[in-house]
């Protein structure tokens, strides 16, 4: 469960952009916030030099500090959701490969010991619906792996023989069913069905 290196997936492999949907998602919140601050940053310094006809006010500090803070987070959301369209879930008969935009790391399924879907309800009236695919591997996990580690969990396993140490990647709703029926297809010696609640 390393970065490949010179290795790459097969040319015949399925590959899902899972980044998109997180990207037109995020993306014009980023430009939002960050258009906001900058409103709300020059109000703030107006207000503080005095601009135009007003008198100078100290309290337009705290608007100078809202509109930095505000940038910051819209900035940075930007930034994230930019990288993040990039992207994508590689399946092929080696493994499965996850790339961030920025690097890419493989999962070899011999390496693994059971994979499963699991879903979870959150949101005030728990109607919002997120599912996971759960790689449980056989080795032990790289958590320094910048691409993998990120992606590594220490919970209760959904199964017991299975250990606690696992690869969570997170599946947007409209490349889920492309990802599960592709590492059904690749291993399915591999996959395990979750306890009720825990798969749709």
């Amino acid at each position: 469960m390393s970065h490949p290196g010179h290795l790459s997936p097969s040319p015949t492999a399925t590959v899902i952009h899972t980044g998109r949907q997180a990207a037109r998602r995020v993306l014009p919140r980023g430009i939002v916030l960050t258009a906001l601050g900058a409103v709300t940053l020059s109000g703030g310094t107006g207000a503080v030099a005095g601009l135009g006809e007003r008198t100078p006010d100290p309290a337009g500090f705290g608007g100078i500090l809202i509109g930095l803070l505000m940038g910051f987070v819209g900035i940075s959301s930007f930034l994230a959701g930019w990288s993040a369209r990039r992207s994508t879930v590689t399946v092929d008969a080696s493994g499965l490969w996850v790339n961030n935009g920025d690097a890419e790391g493989v999962i070899p399924w011999q390496d693994l010991a059971g994979v499963g879907l699991y879903w979870s309800r959150t949101g005030r009236r728990r109607n919002i619906q997120i599912c996971s695919l759960e790689l449980y591997p056989k080795s032990p996990v790289q958590q320094a792996d910048p691409v993998l580690g990120p992606l590594v969990r220490d919970e209760e396993p959904l199964r017991p023989e299975l250990p606690r140490l696992r690869y969570r990647l997170f599946l947007p709703e409209s490349s889920r069913d492309t990802v599960v029926t592709s590492v059904q297809h690749q291993v399915p010696q591999l996959w395990f069905s979750v306890p009720s609640g825990g798969a749709p």
